[in-house]
């Protein structure tokens, strides 16, 4: 299969690379497309043939279930048994934006692979311009994970999304590079008092501002079903080639450990603020400037995506405090590393 990417911006002239994306969703095909967050790989979400291509794309494991994107509120309730006040009050304030909500299904009406079998769905409005005009041009809902192969750091820019699925999608619309960086926050709101089930660019203060008491879960505490109900809840997300280490924020302990994987014949790239380009790394991807939480979750994927173009045999990727979108970024630094810590041995 040919993927064909199309770059599209305001212009009338690209008025083609729309319709020839919708085209490709009623028949049942998968699309590629950037919202604020990540790029998307979407398909129908009512039709099941096209949704378990979205599976088989991206390598994903099936009982992991999809966010459903729409473009208007207006159409929550054509898949939402009842909507609560707190979904009400958190789409009047965060919609369009990175917040994703999990509410009760209408039974019959998604396809099976969308939900993995649960009672719920996860719905999102998407904050970026070429989003919201395929959504309401299409006037359907749209199940779309991050456009790349399973595992691998989601895609922030179109060559990202080339990179991994060429040749296994039709097409991706290029809007350029996504502005957050990190996924949407999905919150369960099912429970009370509702659950963070992944942070993301919607904080937990922000969302306590709007509707009280929210819970994010502490590692600890989340005990995962057979079946979780939001993604990347149960697999290694977000992972390079080479294995990423996390490193507390400190210069002499940096270089320390340097040192000592140089002596064991390492390559070492390294994720740090642009204060820390100093340091002898082999590489050095810098997230941003010290503290700044937004270049770092903007940057973040595309750094981790830059080491597979390195011949680094060790990543070590300093951390941020879990304050605002902080616990969003920490969240896909763990799972990039598998939870591994780097130790030093002096």
């Amino acid at each position: 299969m040919e993927t064909l990417k199309m770059l599209v911006n305001n212009n009338e002239a690209n008025e083609q690379s729309y319709s020839q994306a919708i085209d490709l969703l009623n028949q049942g095909e998968v699309v590629a497309f950037p919202t604020e967050t990540v790029y998307g790989l979407g398909a129908v979400a009512t039709n099941d043939s096209a949704v378990k291509k979205i599976f088989e794309a991206k390598g994903r494991p099936s009982d992991n279930p999809l966010i459903v994107h729409i473009g208007t509120i207006e159409e929550v309730s054509n898949y939402i048994e009842e909507i609560p006040d707190n979904a009400k009050k958190l789409m009047d304030c965060f919609w369009p934006g990175p917040l994703t909500i999990i509410m009760k299904a209408k039974k019959g009406l998604l396809a099976p692979s969308v939900t993995a079998g649960l009672s719920t769905v996860g719905l999102r409005m998407p904050n970026h311009e070429v989003a919201l005009r395929l959504l309401r041009k299409l006037q359907k809902p749209v199940a779309a994970p991050s456009a790349n192969r399973s595992g691998k750091p989601s895609p922030t820019k179109a060559v990202h999304v080339e990179e991994d699925l060429q040749g296994r999608i039709p097409l991706i619309l290029d809007g350029g590079a996504t502005g957050i960086g990190i996924e949407s926050t999905v919150l369960d709101v099912t429970v009370t008092p509702p659950v963070i089930l992944r942070p993301g660019g919607v904080t937990k203060e922000m969302l306590e501002q709007v509707i009280g008491t929210v819970i994010l879960p502490t590692k600890n505490q989340q005990i995962l079903d057979s079946t979780p109900k939001a993604p990347g809840m149960k697999y290694t997300h977000y992972a390079p080639n080479a294995p990423v280490y996390l490193i507390e924020h400190n210069k002499k302990e940096i270089e320390l450990a340097i040192r000592q994987l140089k002596k064991e014949g390492h390559k070492v790239a390294l994720l740090a603020p642009s204060s820390y380009q100093d340091i002898k790394a082999d590489y050095f991807f810098p997230y941003g400037n010290e503290g700044n939480k937004e270049q770092m979750s903007a940057k973040l994927y595309d750094d981790l995506r830059a080491c597979d173009k390195t011949e680094a045999t060790i990543i070590l990727a300093t951390t941020t405090t879990t304050e605002g979108v902080g616990a969003a970024i920490m969240n896909r630094l763990e799972k990039a590393a598998g939870n591994k810590w780097y130790k030093n041995r002096e």
